[in-house]
């Protein structure tokens, strides 16, 4: 019989998490693997929904999927039971952004639930913390995943302090980024703009603002000078490529108004040397910039691993701090802490070149990569190797922490 394996996802912006896993599994007749979309919200005042387009980007990708757009999420967990899986894919570890019915409470109940994270690299801290933050292996999903794979050996080390230890997490690396690191490679570029010989420029802001969830986002301090830059530079094409919810959250969080930010979008895309882009492949975007912008985390790591280049990092001032693997990353990039400060590095980097940042690109990839090319065999096995053992289902009384996500101050539920 083979092992019967469903990857559960709505977070498609991270596929890339799965894809070499579900690839490789698709080619192996020990599996029977099924693709299952779902509904999801990102905020407490809108209602589930967005599982067409989680279809439509599995439709544009060729991966046969099965549709569970189900209102009442508990039909959904009902049909999911019916396929009896042995094991069952999540790449997104906040569940309060699932139904209530695909919820690892309820899924731990009859299958293993696999955990593979999102993210490329674990980089930041809470304040007041050392080593690795807690949200990053104390939610609910962390402690009820039958099998979870990392990338970072700081994170492993912190799963044995937990009341489960870390018997059932592995140090695989992450598919994401070894994907990332072979399309790059591979890939030829992705420019919106017609063929030219003009300097080509990523601009990549993040979304946090606030003190109280990470405060690396600097786009309301930059946004006009970097509007004024780019008219003042015609030769040099800039692509912005804001994190999918910062839009959004300027304007909920009164940073900007709502006709200011609509006003200046319509000055940026009115201009002949800049466009907006959300949802390019990155890969192709990495290989097609000659510099990359940015106040945001994943990218501080993902770009230096991926190019041998590093990013122009605005570092803003009192952002959380880095973990262990998060304060190489940082080592790799070039910061800034000013517009001036960049309009300086800029100006140096296009008379000059960039400075060799070789031998700290070279300690975050021996500490990002462990096993380089090789994470997503590396699960595959695991997985193999675990069925055969028959080991059982998460006994949740060995489970003795609050998960994090109900801890006072962290992330209260919606429902």
């Amino acid at each position: 019989m083979p092992i019967k394996v469903v990857f559960l996802t709505f977070y498609f912006e991270a596929w890339d998490a799965f894809a070499d896993i579900h690839t490789q599994m698709l080619a192996d007749d020990r599996f029977e693997v099924t693709v299952i979309s779902i509904p999801r919200r990102f905020r407490k005042d809108e209602p589930f929904g967005g599982e067409d387009k989680v279809s439509a980007f599995l439709d544009s990708l060729g991966v046969d999927h099965e549709r569970f757009n189900f209102v009442d999420s508990f039909e959904g967990l009902t049909a999911l039971r019916a396929m009896k899986p042995d094991y069952v894919f999540i790449n997104y570890p906040w569940q309060r952004n699932y139904q209530p019915g695909y919820r690892v409470e309820e899924l731990s109940t009859f299958t293993k639930v696999c955990y593979v994270p999102y993210y490329s690299l674990a980089l930041v801290n809470e304040p007041g913390e050392l080593g690795v933050t807690p949200y990053l292996y104390t939610q609910r999903s962390n402690q009820l995943a039958s099998l979870v794979f990392t990338q970072d050996p700081n994170t492993l080390t912190s799963y044995a302090k937990t009341s489960r230890g870390n018997s059932y997490v592995h140090l695989t690396g992450t598919p994401k980024l070894d994907g990332l690191v072979r399309k790059v490679s591979e890939s030829s570029g992705a420019w919106p703009f017609p063929k030219s010989d003009n300097r080509r420029m990523v601009w990549a802001p993040h979304h946090s603002f606030s003190s109280t969830w990470l405060n690396f986002g600097m786009f309301p301090v930059l946004f006009q000078e970097m509007l004024d830059f780019a008219e003042r530079n015609p030769d040099l094409e800039i692509l912005l490529r804001p994190h999918p919810i910062m839009f959004g959250t300027l304007v909920e969080s009164d940073l900007i108004a709502q006709d200011v930010l609509a006003e200046w979008i319509e000055r940026w895309n009115s201009l002949p040397n800049t466009a907006i882009d959300h949802d390019s492949d990155i890969a192709g975007v990495f290989a097609a910039a000659d510099l990359f912008v940015t106040d945001g985390i994943s990218f501080l790591g993902e770009y230096p691993i991926a190019t041998g280049k590093p990013t122009i990092f605005f570092d803003k001032p009192g952002h959380w701090p880095w973990s262990p693997i998060g304060g190489l990353a940082s080592a790799a990039n070039i910061h800034v802490g000013s517009f001036d400060e960049f309009v300086k590095v800029f100006e140096e980097l296009t008379s000059d070149g960039f400075p060799d940042y070789s031998m700290e690109i070279e300690a975050l990839r021996d500490a990002a990569q462990p096993f380089p090319g090789e994470a997503a065999g590396k699960i595959v096995q695991v997985v193999h190797d675990d069925y055969l053992a028959g080991t059982p289902l998460v006994d949740k009384s060995l489970v003795t922490e609050t998960p994090w996500e109900n801890l006072p101050g962290a992330e209260a539920p919606w429902d």
